[in-house]
């Protein structure tokens, strides 16, 4: 620390070169991050982080069930093709993802014997099958990157004072010569990502788009049947309609006692959010056929009906494949319609428990076909912010350079991670996003200081 930039107000106070507030995933890689960069210009550089729980990691430990999707495979154009559907957000992100991408993130845990595997879903996991041992690999690093780390410790507040920054706890004031925010969204604040570092961005200048929920589960008006609860529909899409708009998703669907989950449910969420929020209401449906039209599933009825005409229409159900591939109705890589869900496809089709279809007359065959199509799933009562995996929302991104995670509002400050005004699919996309943008918010900071 030069002595011009000591004033006698902030004198006496621990002083760093680089303060980082948050020890999740993007606060982490920051801190090592600006280690290596320091040691590579063979400038001094201290380096203290903030964190407002006990220990580092908190949420990488839970990520994943537990198991950490620590990332997915793929080149960085893959991973922001498939994980980042919004183009802005790719754009924004694709330095960053070049910069330290997947492949080097697993280099880094393999340096501390963290050994993964690729699922066919292309999720990347640590092969321990426990995302401890991603933290613990974490701590090492950290340890080994001589960061000065203060736990249990909230900030309060942040100024900017001269060139320094001014960083207060509920019982101790530090400075800084540059600061990175790196403290997560809103989600899970049971964990502590409440918002903090949102409250801190604004006060020193950042806009701010309202958080919404990302990744979360759909909880409806009427809750589902009971006898539903527990019931998985694979592959199929799911579509929400609101005001004249709709969007949809691929996936499988969880049935729950308070609505929907399941990766297409938390991937269509964040848009479910932004439909409520502009219309007050959003319905949903699931088509059980994602890959053939209506016309091409009623030739398949037909052709059922022609081939077995004493057969119940209730039978055929029970044992037809749930969302068959394009061009091979009979086969069934995703299992078949669930036995549960028939009573009330025929319920909603009207049709009689035990019509044929020798006496399934045009207008009740319509009428299933729109279902199968249109399964009605109940109208959208909230998406919980606290339950998302992540958060939408955060600091504008037009505000933050892309290439160093630094401010373009306020100098020497950086912003990385889920703060951002980013969101992800399910998969490992946004630990990526975060390790990537912490990785290269430390690198700048520490040229900077």
């Amino acid at each position: 620390m030069s002595n011009n930039k000591t004033t006698a107000e902030t004198a006496g106070q621990p002083h760093s070169t680089i303060l980082i507030i948050g020890g999740g995933a993007a606060g982490i890689a920051a801190a090592i991050a600006a280690r290596r960069s320091a040691k590579a210009s063979g400038e001094p550089c201290s380096i203290t982080l903030l964190e407002r729980n006990a220990r580092p990691g908190t949420k990488i430990r839970i990520s994943g069930g537990g198991k950490c999707n620590v990332t997915h495979r793929g080149t960085p154009a893959e991973l922001l093709e498939q994980g980042f559907l919004r183009r802005n957000e790719a754009r924004f992100l694709r330095h960053a993802f070049y910069s330290f991408s997947n492949s080097d993130l697993l280099a880094l845990l393999g340096s501390r014997g963290v050994e993964t595997e690729e699922r066919p879903d292309g999720k990347v996991f640590p092969l321990s099958g426990d995302a401890a041992t991603v933290a613990r690999a974490f701590e090492e690093l950290l340890r080994e990157s001589r960061v000065e780390q203060h736990y249990s410790s909230r900030v309060r507040r942040v100024e900017r004072k001269g060139e320094l920054f001014v960083v207060t706890t509920a019982d101790k004031a530090f400075t800084a010569d540059c600061l990175i925010l790196a403290t997560g969204g809103v989600s899970w604040s049971r964990i502590g990502t409440s918002g903090d570092g949102l409250a801190i961005a604004r006060a020193l200048g950042h806009t701010i788009t309202k958080p919404s929920a990302a990744l979360a589960p759909l909880f409806t008006l009427n809750a589902p049947p009971a006898s539903l609860s527990g019931l998985a529909l694979r592959s199929i899409t799911l579509v929400a309609t609101a005001g004249g708009r709709s969007v949809e998703r691929r996936g499988d669907l969880l049935f729950t006692h308070r609505g929907f989950s399941g990766p297409a449910a938390l991937s269509l969420s964040r848009d479910v959010a932004e439909l409520m929020g502009e219309s007050g209401n959003c319905a949903l449906f699931a088509d059980l056929f994602a890959e053939q039209s209506s016309a091409e599933l009623e030739a398949e009825l037909l052709k059922q009906g022609r081939k077995s005409g004493a057969q119940m229409v209730r039978k055929f159900l029970q044992s037809c494949p749930i969302a068959p591939p394009n061009g091979s109705f009979g086969t069934a890589p995703h299992g078949t319609i669930p036995t549960a869900l028939v009573p009330f496809i025929m319920l909603h089709a009207g049709l009689e428990n035990d019509v044929t279809w020798s006496k399934l007359v045009r207008e009740k065959r319509h009428s299933l076909l729109s279902v199968l199509k249109r399964f009605p799933l109940g109208s959208v009562r909230e998406v919980p912010l606290d339950q998302g995996e992540i958060s939408a929302g955060g600091v504008s991104l037009g505000e933050v350079n892309p290439k160093t995670m630094s401010s373009r509002v306020v100098p020497h400050l950086f912003l990385c991670g889920e703060l951002l005004d980013y969101a992800g699919e399910i998969g490992g996309f946004n630990l990526q996003a975060a390790f990537s943008t912490g990785w290269i918010a430390g690198v700048n900071a520490a040229k900077a200081g």
